[in-house]
């Protein structure tokens, strides 16, 4: 099959370059939006640092945006059924950081 014909049967092809493959560990998410687009901040917060430095920025229309979410949530359904579910500890409200972000001891 050529690569016109995969195309047109609805497969696409991801490739995954080895620098990105490492991935990048986030415990700390900012989002924003615009009328055109949402911004997803991902960062990594250390205990007694005082700043997260951002890791990564994707940038999504309204639209795939709204996807992502639909997509998030199939998968975090198909998650808990397998292996229960996921406990989330009691935090501010609005805020995802693992811990609070005040000041750490060492």
């Amino acid at each position: 099959m050529n690569d016109n014909n995969k195309q047109q049967s609805g497969q696409l092809q991801i490739e995954l370059p080895q620098d990105v493959a490492q991935g990048e560990y986030s415990n700390f998410a900012i989002i924003s939006h615009s009328p055109s687009e949402f911004i997803l901040d991902f960062a990594r917060v250390v205990p007694g640092a005082p700043k997260a430095q951002v890791r990564s920025r994707i940038i999504l229309a309204p639209e795939h945006a709204k996807r992502l979410l639909g997509a998030l949530q199939e998968n975090i359904m198909r998650y808990e059924r397998e292996f229960g579910p996921i406990k989330i500890p009691h935090q501010e409200p609005r805020t995802i950081a693992p811990f609070p972000t005040g000041k750490g001891e060492a």
